[in-house]
């Protein structure tokens, strides 16, 4: 008993440590190396991530790139939300907000972003990919050459005499998947691309054997990226899309091929930087009313319930600590509503803690030992924490698909840092607290039981 509770303290112990090493604003990454070899085991980066209404970002307003007057279908605009919501996700960011304005536009707010060209480039292209029929290499157009295809989302061709139309032979409707490669002889960034089984590979396998010597170039947005010569049959659905790519712009054209094209245009009709929401002051005065509110909490533990108080607030501590250092580590991003998710499971870890404590002052009035106390009042308060907690997370299950169904990301960060500090205050509750009471029970140091709150 006495090396089980010794070993359960001393876990608890480096627990902590190392949770309250990583809440540390000042641990940015962590690293754990190899000692044979120097290489990193496990390598993670481990910083705060504020959303747009505690640091800023970027606001980008895009419009339908269509003819004045034409009226704009509500279920493309929508569509088109969505791809923009998969691609803007797909670069990394966290928390954005992605939302209909009007009939016409979409609103895209992007918190901390580090380069706005290249996000904008890649969520606020259409994405239109296009295989063309370009003939013969001498007759092909160049890469960068704007042209004119069969294939809609253009305006009206007035003067076919003098304008080449090519033929659409595939579009990226046709394709599986795509993801970056290297060229092995020069290193080059290339796009590895899959058509879909069925129909579209034997469609290219059809295509690429009649046609051996042209040119089918691929078209992003009626712009030549690549203009390959046909020179053997492609059988088995995969080709290389190579061009003069960047490595950036490959992960871009990635991400546009991905995730699918836009089913309307768009255009970029407004770019701002957006200063932090609440401001300066506003955070500081709501952590400050954080600080008073925990520190309030630990007050009434202490002189209520007294050495298990005492103890409840040690334990509280440790459970901000990997509260913290799971947000860092998911990552999860630090809104001010993903702040009260947080400081609401402090409440509801203690809320655990007075189960616990009024169930062992009842066994106490009743005449049981210290020890049978703290036993029973465990045993029998579990089924209330159990349930209590099991409810909220299944409540906090449905704010986030509610928040990912219908792009309410503010209400997905609420949900995530209430589920990951109810998970954290069971273990803190249960686990932490208890190991501590009966570590004094074993001392015998403390056998008065006005100590307990009685």
């Amino acid at each position: 008993m006495q090396r089980n509770v010794g070993l359960q303290l001393l876990g608890i112990f480096v627990l902590a440590a190392v949770a309250f090493w990583l809440a540390l604003p000042s641990t940015r990454e962590v690293r754990i190396p190899n000692p044979l070899t120097g290489q990193p085991l496990f390598e993670r980066p481990a910083e705060y991530r504020q959303g747009l209404d505690l640091q800023g970002g970027l606001q980008v307003v895009l419009e339908a790139d269509v003819p004045p007057g034409t009226e704009v279908d509500p279920d493309r605009m929508q569509a088109a939300r969505d791809i923009i919501e998969r691609r803007v996700n797909a670069l990394g960011t966290t928390e954005p907000v992605i939302q209909l304005a009007g009939n016409n536009r979409i609103i895209v707010e992007l918190p901390g972003i580090e380069d706005p060209d290249r996000a904008i480039a890649t969520f606020g292209e259409t994405g239109l990919l296009e295989f063309i029929d370009a003939g013969s290499p001498a007759e092909a157009p160049q890469v960068g050459e704007k042209v004119v295809t069969d294939y809609g989302g253009q305006q009206p061709i007035t003067d076919t005499e003098n304008v080449k139309v090519y033929h659409t032979v595939f579009t990226g409707a046709d394709l599986r998947s795509a993801e970056i490669a290297f060229d092995p002889n020069t290193n080059q960034p290339q796009i590895a691309f899959e058509f879909k089984p069925g129909e579209p590979s034997e469609r290219l396998a059809t295509f690429t054997r009649e046609n051996v010597g042209r040119v089918m170039a691929i078209v992003l947005d009626k712009e030549v990226i690549s203009a390959p010569v046909i020179r053997s049959e492609i059988p088995d659905g995969r080709g290389v899309i190579e061009g003069n790519f960047t490595l950036e712009e490959a992960q871009a054209l990635v991400i546009q091929l991905r995730y699918g094209a836009l089913p309307v245009p768009l255009k970029v009709v407004q770019v701002r930087a957006v200063g932090a929401t609440l401001g300066e002051d506003s955070v500081q005065r709501s952590v400050r009313a954080g600080l008073i509110g925990v520190l309030s909490v630990a007050a009434f533990m202490l002189l209520y319930y007294r050495l298990p108080g005492l103890l409840a607030n040690v334990a509280l501590a440790i459970y901000g600590a990997i509260a913290l250092s799971l947000f860092k580590l998911i990552p999860v991003t630090l809104t001010l509503a993903g702040i009260a998710g947080f400081v609401l499971s402090v409440g509801m870890a203690v809320d655990a803690n007075i189960l616990i404590f009024e169930r062992m002052k009842e066994e106490l009035r009743a005449g049981k030992s210290l020890v049978a106390a703290v036993q029973i009042g465990f045993r029998r308060a579990w089924p209330s924490i159990r349930d209590s907690n099991a409810s909220t997370l299944i409540t906090c299950a449905i704010l986030f698909w509610f928040g990912a169904t219908f792009g309410a990301s503010i209400v997905k960060g609420f949900a995530v840092t209430l589920a990951v500090g109810v998970m954290v205050s069971l273990f803190t509750a249960v686990v932490v607290t208890r190991t501590f009471l009966r570590a004094v029970m074993m001392t015998n140091l403390v056998r008065n039981r006005w100590w307990f709150g009685v």
